[in-house]
């Protein structure tokens, strides 16, 4: 016959009992393995050296503690240096009865990567819908009074002094700097279809590495790490070329004042990745995976989160636009976009289904 102790360590799922001040009483093999210590270490532990100050895992167990019941949460990223920044989890809590008093069960389940994936997916087509109705919006909204405020302005520099014509000529310089970040918005919401066709994506990687090599990039090492066998996607060229050239930039900004900047472009076949469109039952596989990484400072975790929402930037002069345009270029595409923010080596990768010839 099995205890209870038995079945908790022979399930597959990471288990832990908790005291009433949060002390380890308990954990399973799984939650050995998940939270990289053994389980002797844990009982010398609290909940506070596993998971992050602030979790809303606290909450949770506080929440069942007083209202004696049980809940289960979804999606909590609960990642720590030690075991991962990115380790999203569904968790159940429960008390249970132990020989101490009133215990806290807690039971994880880690998000598979499809899971992750299909929620990335409906991130970047929310990001692309507001991007593109803001778009329209600004173009038919801005630009008209902007052009009445220029020709007014060009009126009174023709009768103005020196001093009234530099400041003419600053808001001349002002509006045409307004109409063109307008302009770039319009771009974004363009709905029509590109014209695609088969594409290696190598040739795009060399393309965009001869051009950041001969201008931005200049002084930053590259290196790459391409599977030869890669298949083709479906694609157009342009603006395949337009996204790696803006996520190689950005790279290229991120180890400017370093003097041992590198740059990894990397090209890798994918199996097993699989996401659902929206409203549908088809699964698409996006095999083809293209990498740029970075060995800058990485990215602030209080922007994580809107990283790819319109006006977002870490950059004193940037627009906040590039990466809206790269997640609506590649959604487009049937592709998504992700970002692993590791501390001091930024990966921006690109999922894309491959080119299947239609009989």
């Amino acid at each position: 016959m099995f205890d209870a102790n038995d079945i908790l360590t022979a399930l597959p799922l990471p288990v832990v009992l908790l005291g009433e001040h949060n002390e380890i009483l308990y954990a399973n093999s799984a939650a050995e393995t998940f939270f990289a210590v053994s389980a002797k270490v844990m009982l010398r532990q609290t909940l506070s050296d596993l998971v992050p100050f602030g979790s809303p895992v606290f909450t949770l167990v506080e929440d069942v503690r007083q209202k004696h019941t049980s809940v289960t949460e979804h999606g909590l990223d609960i990642g720590t240096p030690k075991i991962g920044l990115d380790r999203q989890v569904d968790i159940s809590v429960q008390q249970m009865d132990t020989d101490q008093g009133q215990g806290i069960l807690l039971m994880l389940r880690e998000r598979t990567m499809a899971e992750k994936l299909d929620q990335q997916r409906v991130n970047n087509r929310g990001a692309t819908r507001s991007l593109s109705a803001l778009g329209s919006m600004l173009a038919h909204e801005i630009k008209n009074p902007l052009s009445g405020i220029r020709g007014a302005a060009q009126l009174l520099e023709l009768s103005g002094s020196e001093d009234d014509r530099a400041l003419t000529q600053l808001i001349c310089d002002e509006t045409d700097r307004i109409v063109k970040l307008v302009d770039r918005m319009e771009v974004l919401g363009l709905t029509s279809p590109s014209e695609r066709e088969p594409v290696n994506v190598h040739g795009v990687m060399d393309q965009v590495k001869r051009v950041a090599q001969s201008g931005f990039a200049s002084n930053i090492r590259f290196v790459e790490v391409y599977d030869p066998s890669l298949p083709p996607v479906l694609a157009n060229r342009d603006q395949l070329v337009q996204v790696l050239l803006n996520l190689v930039k950005n790279a290229a900004e991120a180890v400017a004042d370093k003097r041992d900047g590198v740059i990894t472009l990397t090209t890798a076949y994918r199996t097993g990745v699989r996401v659902q469109f929206q409203g549908t039952r088809e699964r698409i596989s996006l095999p083809i995976e293209l990498s740029i990484q970075d060995n800058g400072p990485g990215i602030p975790e209080d922007i994580l989160p809107d990283l790819f929402d319109p006006f977002i930037t870490t950059k004193a002069q940037g627009s906040g636009l590039g990466l809206p345009l790269v997640t609506k270029i590649i959604n487009e595409h049937g592709g998504i976009v992700e970002c692993d923010p590791t501390s001091g080596k930024t990966t921006f990768r690109i999922l894309m289904p491959m080119y299947r010839e239609s009989f």
